[in-house]
């Protein structure tokens, strides 16, 4: 995993994110699948996410959580730059919302 600082000059915490293909690296060594084949079924998972979600069908995986989209309300915005009012208009957009299982060993993990 990458470290990436994040915060103030008072208050620097490291931030560790992880990419794509070291998701793919990790699984190919636990599972003793060839990485390619790994690689194939993790980016047709994505696809597959990404085409319900743009269907409006959500996707639940028990015990990992919910992919949904939710609309945004129409509102009214400032372009402060050049200080007039823009309408941004409603739109979907998608979320991800955590299985309580999930949340629970992120947040036991996360006080050790």
């Amino acid at each position: 995993m990458q470290p990436l600082k994040k915060g103030t000059t008072n208050n620097i915490k490291e931030i560790y994110i992880m990419t794509k293909a070291e998701i793919i690296n990790e699984i190919a060594k636990g599972t003793g699948v060839e990485r390619i084949k790994v690689q194939s079924v993790v980016e047709g998972f994505m696809e597959s996410v990404k085409n319900s979600l743009a269907n409006g069908e959500n996707v639940y995986l028990r015990g990992f959580g919910s992919f949904t989209v939710k609309t945004r309300a129409k509102k009214t915005a400032r372009n402060i730059s050049k200080n007039t009012t823009i309408v941004i208009p409603a739109h979907n957009v998608p979320a991800f919302k955590p299985a309580k299982t999930f949340i629970a060993k992120v947040s036991k993990e996360e006080n050790l």
